[in-house]
C-alpha cells in the first residue's frame, strides 16, 4: 500500500507474504498503478516493513526497485519492534522493597519482588513472579503461587525450611542444600525443583536480573 504523507509517500510493505511475492506486488505498483504519483519533483520515501525481517540484501533489492523511479528518495525503512512478552521474568515488573521478612510475618505481593533483606525462619514470602532475596532465606518462599511454573527463587543464601514453585513443594532441606556459599536459585524442571548456581540463570533465562553481590 502507498499513501500520501506530509513527509512525501509512506510505502507499507506487508510482512506476511513471501518475500519474492512483495517484490513483485511492489514493481507491479511503481510500474503501473501509480505513476501519475512518481512524476515531478523529489519525493522522499519512508518505508514500513511491519513485523518482517530482513536481510542486508533485501534492503538492497527493495532500496533498487524504489530508486530506479528516479525522483524517488528513500528517507527510511524500518521494521516494527518486536512485541515484548507479557509474562516472564525481569526487571520491568520487578518491586524492590528493603525488610526483614520475620518470623510469623507473611509478605505477600503480586509479580516479581526483590526483596533487600532476610527472610527469618517462620516468615514466608508468596508471589506470583519470581522471588529475588538479597539476603539470607531462612523461612518459606512460594514463588509462581498462583500457577506460574517458570518462576524462580534466589537468594544470597539459600537455607529455606521450604521452597515452592507453583503446586511443587521441595524435598525436606536435608535432602538438597548444598551449604554452598554461592548465591542460588530454585526453578523447575520437568516438574521437578532444582537448585544451581545463579551465575547459571542464563541458561533458563534471555534476560535474568543481574546481581552483583549482598
Amino acid at each position: 500500500m502507498i499513501k500520501g504523507v506530509k513527509e512525501g509517500l509512506l510505502f507499507l510493505l506487508d510482512d506476511q507474504c513471501v518475500f519474492d511475492a512483495l517484490v513483485a506486488e511492489l514493481r507491479h505498483k511503481l510500474e503501473k498503478t501509480h505513476q501519475q504519483l512518481l512524476t515531478g519533483p523529489l519525493v522522499h520515501i519512508h518505508v514500513r516493513l511491519g513485523s518482517r525481517i530482513i536481510t542486508d540484501e533485501q534492503r538492497e533489492q527493495l532500496a533498487s526497485i524504489i530508486g530506479a523511479q528516479g525522483n524517488l528518495m528513500i528517507q527510511s525503512m524500518e521494521s516494527d519492534p518486536p512485541a515484548k512478552p507479557e509474562s516472564g521474568g525481569g526487571a520491568a515488573n520487578l518491586h524492590v522493597l528493603s525488610s526483614i521478612v520475620r518470623s510469623g510475618q507473611t509478605l505477600e505481593h503480586e509479580g516479581d519482588l526483590l526483596l533487600i533483606g532476610d527472610v527469618n525462619p517462620g516468615g514466608s514470602i508468596l508471589c506470583t513472579g519470581d522471588i529475588y532475596v538479597l539476603g539470607a532465606l531462612r523461612g518459606m518462599a512460594h514463588a509462581g503461587f498462583a500457577g506460574r511454573t517458570d518462576a524462580i527463587i534466589a537468594t544470597s543464601l539459600m537455607r529455606p525450611t521450604q521452597l515452592r514453585i507453583a503446586d511443587v513443594v521441595s524435598r525436606p532441606p536435608e535432602e538438597w542444600l548444598t551449604f554452598d556459599s554461592a548465591m542460588e536459585f530454585a526453578y523447575l524442571n520437568e516438574g521437578q525443583m532444582q537448585i544451581d548456581k545463579l551465575s547459571q540463570l542464563f541458561r533458563i533465562r534471555q534476560n535474568p536480573i543481574l546481581f552483583r553481590g549482598v
